[in-house]
């Protein structure tokens, strides 16, 4: 079978780096990235050559016919719905690297014009050892009562404010505790925004801290149960993109969608309530 030929637009994100390294060096199977929407003259040229890449485009639209994949990497998340819906709308499947979208009308929007040709979105954390450890142990502290999430996320960044690094978080709820947030509920304190909600009967918390300095603040999971607790911090590796490039490559092999599409438009869900009441 012929390897997945892939475009990428958006590559000033750093993930990029990380992707054009897992298929076009360290050669995941099946797939290849064979065209890039140029950006930055000199960040163009460096990723077309460590990846040996020749088809540069001045337009993500000038790749529909050219290739069998897009993956959409700006970083801000409001312009993800122009750039996958056209794709998704020609039978092409997309991958848009966190956050889906800034808005539920967004989101909505890209899982419409899908249709039934594949689409995923997530943290690049849901698919970490740390977090699949996490996962295993659910099982081992009993009824699951409550879900902390701490880690970094700045209200006032360039790229959407809270959903560039506040994804993570909420997306990790998702992975963990997966449901409809009700009634989430947003508390402001200095240098971090908290949020609060519950998915069937379990109390969710993600704690957003805004990074000062050199200082990094770790992501961290703490579940407690009727018969333990389980608390994990997840370890970003220098490899940390390379399990959801596998979890990309087998829903292009296989159709099948990597995370449910509740699950994106939940992710979505409680961010935007959480800047909506900061508004």
């Amino acid at each position: 079978m012929a390897a997945h030929r892939i475009g990428i637009v958006g590559i000033e994100n750093t993930h990029v780096d990380g992707i054009v390294r897992a298929l076009n060096v360290d050669g995941v199977e099946d797939a290849r990235i064979t065209a890039l929407v140029a950006g930055a003259a000199d960040r163009t040229e460096r990723l077309a050559e460590l990846g040996g890449i020749e088809r540069i485009a001045s337009e993500s639209t000038d790749l529909i016919g050219e290739v069998d994949a897009l993956i959409v990497a700006t970083r801000d998340g409001a312009t993800h719905r122009s750039l996958a819906v056209p794709f998704l709308e020609a039978g092409v499947p997309v991958w848009v690297d966190k956050p889906l979208a800034l808005s539920v009308a967004d989101a909505d929007a890209i899982l419409a014009a899908a249709g039934s040709t594949p689409v995923t979105s997530s943290s690049t954390l849901r698919w970490l050892p740390d977090t699949d450890a996490v996962a295993a142990a659910l099982s081992s502290i009993g009824e699951v009562q409550s879900l902390a999430i701490t880690g970094p996320a700045d209200p006032d960044g360039p790229y959407g404010g809270l959903f560039f690094y506040g994804i993570h978080l909420a997306d990790l709820a998702q992975r963990l505790v997966p449901g409809v947030p009700e009634e989430v509920e947003v508390e402001h304190s200095p240098g971090r925004v908290r949020a609060r909600y519950a998915v069937g009967g379990v109390g969710v918390t993600l704690d957003f801290v805004r990074p000062e300095g050199e200082v990094s603040v770790p992501f961290r999971v703490t579940a407690v149960g009727s018969g333990g607790t389980e608390s994990r911090e997840i370890v970003v590796g220098s490899d940390y993109v390379r399990p959801g490039v596998e979890a990309f490559v087998r829903m292009l092999d296989t159709g099948e969608l990597p995370v449910p599409p509740e699950q994106m438009t939940a992710t979505v869900a409680v961010l935007a309530a959480v800047v909506a009441e900061r508004s």
